[in-house]
């Protein structure tokens, strides 16, 4: 049918990254707002959408997400917003942990008895402090989520052919084996150096944005 291997990996490679891309996109979008207003006020709203973040990380997100996806039909929507929906929680908690540490600094203080509003405060203030934490976050997210898109579009949630995407190539691979045993080879290597070079991005990036590993390396 005029389909290659090779060509199908390097074309599917579009498809789950915008896919995980489109996916921590959102995440950061829904859960750096809700961490950052909920760790600098202290108010049972702000209590409530904690709670309500500690129970969607209770439950199995690639399950949550399988269940989302179903319901919602096989495309790279419904997977970006059945992910988004389970992954936000993670960017929330980390965002919410940093804004409580640094809300009682000095530089906050001067700020809030300078007549700064709270907006100002978590916006000008808070928020550049915590970028480090989020970049870092982030990359080692977009791993994850490229793990759990594959996964959605292994078992048929993800986008629906001719679209070329790791997770169906490595689906539609088990007619073919044990003969063919290269078909789901190279997608899986594909997402193994994918995720991994993820990964040690984040490691790299937490390892610069350290201050104890920047005076280790300085002496």
């Amino acid at each position: 049918m005029g389909m290659d291997l090779f060509m199908s990996i390097i074309w599917g490679a579009r498809s789950t990254l915008l896919m995980a891309l489109s996916t921590v996109g959102f995440c950061i979008l829904i859960g750096v707002p809700i961490g950052l207003v909920a760790g600098y006020y202290r108010n049972w709203i702000c209590d409530a959408l904690m709670r309500l973040s500690d129970i969607a990380m209770a439950v199995p997100e690639i399950m949550v997400a399988i269940a989302i996806a179903q319901t919602l039909g096989p495309s790279a929507g419904s997977v970006i917003f059945a992910l988004s929906i389970t992954y936000w929680p993670f960017w929330a908690r980390l965002v919410y942990a940093e804004t409580r540490s640094m809300r009682n600094e000095v530089f906050i203080e001067s700020a809030q008895a300078l007549g700064a509003s709270p907006w100002r405060i978590m916006i000008l203030h808070i928020l550049p402090g915590l970028i480090p934490s989020i970049i870092v976050r982030t990359s080692v997210g977009i791993g994850a989520t490229i793990l759990s898109t594959v996964t959605l579009s292994c078992l048929g949630l993800g986008p629906p052919p001719p679209t070329p995407e790791w997770g169906r190539i490595i689906s539609e691979s088990r007619d073919y084996l044990p003969d063919a045993w290269w078909y789901p080879l190279a997608p899986g290597l594909a997402v193994f150096v994918t995720v991994l070079s993820f990964y040690l991005f984040g490691d790299g990036l937490r390892r610069a944005f350290s201050p104890r590993s920047y005076g280790r390396d300085s002496r």
